[in-house]
Parts: structure tokens; sequence; C-alpha cells
């Protein structure tokens, strides 16, 4: 056991999860790559859980906030900030909600936080639907609206959650269906649930499930949900944190492809968009994000220091076109890891859009998960320098594949060998 890690242990809490048997201390990285204390050089595919979006040490981004650093750092949102409303006008203008208006926290789990605060003070009902298999965030009232048990460690909540079907494509009631079958049955499971409730707040649904695997429903799902909360005046909330900023490729963000009633009441966003700095937001319409009758504010929220980087970094993504390079360089590694899987019984699924790929792992033959295994290829990954993430709403058993959207081509077919080699070993 390392001396840092050893330390680790003696101040942080149990449950603060590490990946490796032997924990990996990054301690720099330059594009796609990082490197741990011993020197040793990673390809990212996992980007510090999908924030490291652009590059690492991206030197438009770095130059930012160096020179932000130089002037001010922090004033609160008690001072007019200039990076702060200038990061909000592009936001709100590429959001795609009509007269937008813009919050800015310090986390995704912050940003569901408020979306959850206002969705239930502008329809006054504590009453929530989530999708089963989500994952929302670690605080209180984000932890009370995550359908995976693995990252939910209360039933206790200040909110009443329900839980419809829909997230998951290849699990469930309704695996068997066609497309449009899965749709029509989940949308009646939903109706027939609210002719039992009183109205809920909102739904919140990621349009691609993050911590839940990279699963997603059919698409037009939410579309179709949203004709039924639409009817009854029951709020979307778009969870962008994971697929917002053109990580899917084919849209700049994952509502996109729900997309015939129109963009979300609310979106949140976090991790892509700050490149490692940590900002985080919601969008709403105007009449949503002014309900509140009470001041509020936000210290870290929108720091100058923040939103410099932020607006580098969404500057870089728009002008190198890094949505267009995901659907590029995303469908080929698809396809590299799908011609994989077709020679490993162990592998169920290949999924996923952009650079937001899955591996579903399970044992041979079956359709029960393998967390085991999951667990050794991220060791076998790691030992031939490949960073991957994990995660399933069946004991963690499906590999995570995110690189920066910048990944070139020689870069994800280096990336694709190791995992393949490193699925090959522990099959």
């Amino acid at each position: 056991m390392s001396d840092l890690y050893g330390r680790h242990k003696a101040v942080l809490p149990d449950w603060l999860a590490l990946y490796y048997e032997d924990p990996l201390e990054i301690t720099h990285g330059e594009g796609r790559y990082v490197w741990d204390a011993a020197g040793k050089r990673y390809l990212d595919f996992f980007g510090g859980i999908l924030t490291t979006m652009t590059a690492h040490a991206l030197p438009e981004v770095t130059k930012a906030v160096s020179e932000q650093a130089g002037r001010i750092i922090h004033s609160s949102t008690l001072y007019l900030n200039r990076p702060m409303v200038e990061l909000a006008e592009r936001i709100a203008e590429l959001s795609g909600i009509p007269d937008a208006r813009v919050f800015f926290t310090t986390s995704g789990t912050e940003a569901n936080d408020t979306a959850l605060l206002l969705a239930t003070s502008y329809r006054r009902s504590n009453q929530i639907l989530a999708m089963r298999n989500s994952y929302h965030g670690r605080s209180f009232s984000t932890v009370g609206i995550t359908g995976n048990k693995g990252w939910s460690p209360t039933s206790l909540s200040p909110l009443q959650t329900l839980y419809v079907h829909g997230g998951v494509r290849t699990r469930g009631p309704y695996a068997e269906l066609s497309d449009d079958e899965f749709i029509a049955a989940c949308v009646a499971d939903l109706e027939d649930l609210l002719g039992h409730v009183r109205p809920p707040a909102a739904l919140i649904a990621e349009p691609i499930q993050g911590v839940g695997g990279f699963t997603s429903p059919p698409d037009g799902l939410y579309a179709a949900f949203r004709r039924v909360l639409q009817e009854r005046g029951i709020l979307w909330i778009a969870d962008e944190v994971q697929t917002g900023w053109g990580r899917t490729g084919e849209h700049f963000w994952g509502w996109q492809a729900h997309a015939e009633n129109g963009p979300p009441d609310i979106i949140t966003f976090a991790k892509g968009i700050g490149n490692g700095m940590s900002i985080g937001g919601v969008v709403a319409r105007a009449e949503i994000m002014n309900c509140l009758d009470s001041n509020s504010i936000s210290t870290f929220g929108g720091t100058q220091i923040t939103m410099a980087a932020g607006l580098a970094n969404l500057t870089y993504l728009l002008e190198h076109d890094l949505q267009g390079n995901a659907r590029r360089v995303g469908g080929l590694l698809i396809e590299r890891l799908r011609a994989v899987a077709a020679q490993l019984p162990g592998v169920r699924e290949v999924r996923g859009r952009g650079l937001m790929i899955g591996v579903e792992l399970v044992k041979p033959g079956t359709d029960t998960a393998d967390p085991e295994t999951a667990a050794a290829v991220l060791e076998a990954a790691r030992e031939e320098g490949l960073l991957l993430g994990k995660g399933g709403g069946h004991n963690t058993s499906a590999l995570r594949v995110a690189p920066p959207l910048s990944l070139t081509v020689a870069e994800a077919e280096e990336g694709a060998a190791i995992l393949e080699r490193a699925l090959r070993s522990t099959q």
C-alpha cells in the first residue's frame, strides 16, 4: 500500500470509491493522455468521469484560467460578473429554451438539486417522476430520486419519488418488444401510474443514463412521455450532466433525440463544460426560473475563474467541431468494439452513441451480470496503459468508454486494441 493511499484511508470516508486494487495517482496530463506518479503514461478513456471533455491541459483553457486568475478569481453572485453573463448568454442560446434563464452551480449534483427546487416550487408538489436505473447526484434530494441502489445509501428523502420504465432498452419487462412497442408500453405504464397519484411536479431523466452503464431508450421515448406530461402540466427536466455539449455526436444535447415536442422545461448541465473546472448549472424558461419568492445566491457558482474556463472551452469545442469528431471517431470506435464483442460470449452488448459507449459484461451463456470480470478488465486495461470507467444497474458490470471529444482515429484504435486484449485475457 502506497504512503498516499494509507494517508487517504486515514482521513477520508470509507465510502469514497477508488478504482483499482492499487489506486492510481494521476499527476499530469496532455491531450488524451495522463501520467501517474511513477511516470507511466495512460490513454484516458474516462476523462475524470466525462469531465475533461476537450483535452487535458488544453492551452486555450489554461491560458484563460491563468489570465483571469491574474485579475480576480472570485467575488460571489452579489456583484455583476462579466464572464458569468457572457457564458450564460451563450448557454441560453444553445439550450433551445425560449426566454431562457441560466443559474450556475459548482456541480451536477447541485444543478439537479436546484432543478428539483424550481420544479417543486413552481408546481407546488413534492412528487417527482424518475427513471429506473438513473443517477442524479449525491446530495440528500438527488439520492432520493436516484433509481440505482448501488448509489443510493438511504431511502429517506424530502421528495416522494415514483419510478418509471424506459431508461434501459434491453432489460426489464419490455425488453423483447420492438422499439415502437417498447415506447407504447412505457407510455401506457406512465399513464397508468399517473392515474393513481396526485400530479407530480416533474419527470427528471438522463437522455443516456451515465452511472447506469450508458443505457438509453429508443429515440422518441421522452417525446412520447412529454405529450402525456404536458396534458397534465408536469415539467420535464433533462439531466444533461453527462450527455451535453456534443458528446453523443449526433446531437449537441441528448434531449434532441426526443425533440418532437420541443426542448425540455429545464436542462441541467455540468462536467464537460468546464473541462475540469467546477461548473454546473440549470437552464429554464423565465417563468420557472423566477418562481422562487425569496432571495438566493451562489457563493462559488459562476465564479470568474470557472466562467473564463467555460467560455474558452465552449469556444474551442464549437470552433473545432468536436461534436462532429465525436460522431465520426465514436462511430468507428463503436463498430470496432462490436466486432470484438461478436467473438466474445461474455460481452452482452456494446451500446451508446458518439464518444459515450457502454460495454456490458455477463457470465458467458447467460444474462447474469459479471462485475468481477468487469473489475478484472479495468485492471488488465490499466496494466496496458488504458483508463476506463465502469457502471450499470446490475452490479456495475458495464465498462464505460468516454474519452475527450478531441480523440483521434489513431488513439481510438490504440484504446480499442488494448481493450480487446483486456477482454480476451479475462474471458
